[in-house]
Parts: structure tokens; C-alpha cells; sequence
């Protein structure tokens, strides 16, 4: 970590963001290391050749939003969370500005996918439906006030207005019509701070996506359904399903969808990849050492 450049979103948390620039530039001073603060406006205006490492201090939007500069790179990615949800952070253990801190500081690296969404990219998910109308519809006042507890009360008002849309898709190559009110593609599965999750399976470096698809637009049914998905009991396939995959298509579809928290419509088909260890990210030293494990594990079953 030589030359940093520092990315703040003063939208996310715009308090804790400036009163967190001081102990940053204080852990950099510390380390002898170069850097540069700007704000997520000013990004294209940087030459990214001159930095190894990107801090953002933010929420997943904020995340996002730098992605590009840093897959297939050797940059690494720090996280400050300051933003509503701060859902990549939390997989990390990544919780607040002190833990934050420390991790840069040991600078233990490990890497991560990320998915394609045609010319977009997400580190977490990708959602229609109900989950795009949450994150979508969702007032900035009600999450400045309630923070991510907000969603959840979106999600209970959303849940009373449910409604099935039509989608031809195509799985792994399998073309299928399904009825649905929410999609979800994802590369993370937690929801909030590792307490509940939508894919449990779903993990940030295995090159696959999980797919949930809910299939009721009844909100008895949905809450049923959902409420299995948090205690990890198993769901009735005619009304949820989840499915692990390397490819997935949404034929000729117009829809509201979010990508990492930010909203976002597409008039197109929607074609969703995995640029599979793509991403280098700052992380716990435990987390790093699972991750070593599981590469052992998979070169011995390959050599074997």
C-alpha cells in the first residue's frame, strides 16, 4: 500500500464521512504512505494508474461504483462503511471505522468474484421485482432516519403489493418461463450484519451465482416462505426456488432492477456472468487463511 487514493461519499453518512477523513489520513501518515482524498464525483477525473489501493468510504453504491477500476487490476479495495446497508463490508467483518481500520492496516488480501449485468458490474446482487421496488422506492428521508432498518419497513408494505411478472429466462443454457414476483441474483447471500441471509449457500469466490426466485404474489405465502429462508428450513419449491449457476439470461425484458443498492431499468435482455477472482479486497486475517485452505483443497482434488 504505497499510493492511496481515498473515495468518500458524502451522501452516505456525510457526518461520519468527514469526521472519519482525519483518522484516515492519520493511519496513512503512519505508514509513510501517499495519498489523495476525493469525493465519488471527481472519480473519472483520476489518473488510476498512480494508485494501488482505493479506499472507499461509503456504502455498497459507493463500492460499486469504483468496481470498474478495479477488476483484473492488482489495486486492492478498502472499505470504510458509512453507508445505510454496508452489506459487503459486513461479509468481511468489516462492522465500523475502528475495525475498518485495523484490517487496512494488516493489509491481508484476499479475492473475490464479481458479477456481470451486460456492461455493469456487482460485487453483491442484483434484484427485480419486490427486491427492486425496496431498494428502488425506498425515500432517502426514511433511511437517513431509520438507517437500514428502513428497508425492512419497506419490505412489509412492499410485501402487501406483490405482484407476478412473466420471464423467459435461460439457466445454464436451459430455457425456461417463470412467474414471479422477485428475483434475485446474487454473489453474497447476507442481508444485515451476517444476521439473516437470502442465499445461505452463496459465497463470494466459489465462481457461481445463486439465484432465488419467489414465485407467489400472495403475502401470507410470502411471509411464510420467507420467514424459512431465515431460520434456514427448508422452502416449498413451488413458491421459492434456488438454483446455483455460471450463466443466466432475461429475454426481452423492460424492468426496475437494483444493483448493489443503486436503482437502475433496463429496456433489454439482461445478461448476467461471473468474472470469477477478479477483485482484490482488504479482509480479516481469518478470512484469508480460509480462503488459502479452500484453494489447497481445490488444487489437491484437481492434481488428484
Amino acid at each position: 500500500m504505497n499510493n492511496v487514493l481515498v473515495v468518500s461519499n458524502f451522501s452516505a453518512g456525510r457526518k461520519r464521512a468527514i469526521k472519519y477523513r482525519q483518522k484516515i489520513q492519520t493511519l496513512l501518515l503512519k505508514k509513510h504512505t501517499r495519498f489523495q482524498f476525493i469525493t465519488i464525483d471527481e472519480l473519472q477525473d483520476v489518473d488510476m494508474e498512480t494508485f494501488d489501493t482505493i479506499l472507499v468510504v461509503g456504502g455498497d453504491g459507493t463500492v460499486n461504483k469504483v468496481l470498474p477500476y478495479l477488476v483484473n487490476t492488482n489495486k486492492t479495495l478498502g472499505i470504510i462503511p458509512t453507508g445505510t446497508a454496508n452489506l459487503l463490508a459486513a461479509n468481511f467483518g468489516i462492522n465500523n471505522i475502528t475495525n475498518a481500520l485495523k484490517i487496512i492496516k494488516q493489509e491481508n488480501i484476499t479475492k473475490i468474484d464479481v458479477i456481470t449485468v451486460n456492461n455493469k458490474l456487482s460485487a453483491l446482487r442484483c434484484g427485480l421485482g419486490y427486491d427492486a421496488d425496496i431498494i428502488g422506492k425506498t425515500p432517502q428521508s426514511l433511511k437517513n432516519k431509520f438507517g437500514y432498518f428502513a428497508y425492512l419497513i419497506a419490505g412489509i408494505i412492499f410485501a402487501l403489493r406483490l405482484k407476478n411478472k412473466e420471464y423467459s429466462v435461460i439457466i445454464d443454457n436451459e430455457m425456461r418461463t417463470i412467474k414471479a414476483s422477485c428475483i434475485i441474483i446474487a454473489n453474497a447471500g447476507n442481508m444485515y450484519r451476517n444476521l439473516f441471509s437470502i442465499a445461505k449457500e452463496a459465497k463470494l469466490d466459489d465462481g457461481l451465482f445463486d439465484i432465488f426466485i419467489l414465485k407467489t404474489q400472495n403475502p401470507i405465502l410470502f411471509f411464510i416462505e420467507f420467514l424459512k429462508i431465515l431460520l434456514n428450513i427448508k422452502t416449498n419449491s413451488q413458491i421459492a426456488e434456488y438454483i446455483k449457476a455460471k450463466d443466466f439470461k432475461i429475454k426481452n425484458h423492460y424492468c426496475l432492477a437494483h444493483i448493489d443498492g443503486e436503482k437502475t431499468k433496463f429496456s433489454e435482455d439482461l445478461d448476467f456472468g461471473i468474472k470469477r477472482d477478479s477483485i482484490n479486497i482488504y479482509c480479516k486475517e481469518k478470512i484469508c487463511l480460509e480462503r488459502i485452505e479452500i484453494l489447497t483443497e481445490d488444487l489437491q482434488k484437481t492434481t488428484a
